[in-house]
């Protein structure tokens, strides 16, 4: 299972930056036309995707232990978003060893 989710988030990560990547090289996120930003499903998404990255980040102040790093991650998830969450996933699964269960990955360790 590690193993497969290793590769999962490796698939994540690099899709992310891809499509980000591709985007920016597109348009400037900061040239994103007024219609898009104040439209309702667009800000719908936002608060969407926020409160996930912030649901997210309650599971990665859980598994550490000191609040420097908690403050870090929050700040990388706020600003990264999906990237810096596959970035964190790795960092745990690259830890474990292919056979862990899947447990030590989700739960603090003691």
């Amino acid at each position: 299972m590690i193993v497969t989710l290793r590769l999962v988030f490796i698939a994540f990560l690099a899709a992310i930056i891809g499509t980000t990547g591709w985007a920016s090289s597109v348009v400037a996120l900061w040239e994103t036309p007024r219609s898009v930003v104040t439209h309702p499903w667009f800000v719908a998404t936002l608060v969407d995707t926020y409160l996930a990255f912030l649901t997210f980040w309650l599971w990665v102040a859980y598994k550490e232990r000191r609040w420097p790093v908690r403050l870090a991650w929050l700040a990388g998830i706020l600003l990264l978003g999906n990237i810096a969450m596959a970035i964190y996933a790795l960092i745990k699964l690259f830890r474990l060893p292919a056979d862990a269960p899947i447990e030590r990955l989700l739960l603090r360790e003691s």
